[in-house]
């Protein structure tokens, strides 16, 4: 098929998400680790994440920032990443610091992204 100008690529193969669950605080004492991780989680073309962070138990401005880097690498390399909070307090983080509209925010897993998985 001829590239037409203006036209829009064709989508990328389907492939599952990547899931990957966070637990306990995301802070400044654990944001390095986490941000090399995530890194590394990030670097191909077309990453799909989904962030899992039900089991999170605290969140600073570290974490945070840990949160719209990964964003950010996303984003970049026209992927997608989704946040998983489930009816914990992140949501209102993310609504007090004015984050919430920057990331695609759901309240449970999605059915589909249930494969590869990974824990950190």
């Amino acid at each position: 098929m001829p590239d037409i100008p203006g036209g829009s690529a064709p989508p990328p193969p389907e492939h599952p998400a990547r899931v990957v669950t966070l637990h306990g605080e995301l802070d400044l004492r654990t944001a390095p680790a986490l941000r090399a991780r995530l890194d590394v989680v990030t670097a191909g073309s077309c990453p799909d994440l989904v962030l899992d962070l039900r089991p999170v138990s605290f969140i600073d401005c570290a974490g945070l920032g840990v949160l719209c880097r990964v964003r950010n690498r996303v984003r970049a390399r026209h992927g997608r990443l989704r946040l998983v909070v489930g009816s914990t307090h992140l949501p209102r983080v993310l609504r007090h610091t004015g984050l919430a509209g920057f990331f695609e925010v759901l309240p449970g897993m999605p059915v589909a992204e249930t494969a590869d998985r990974a824990a950190l």
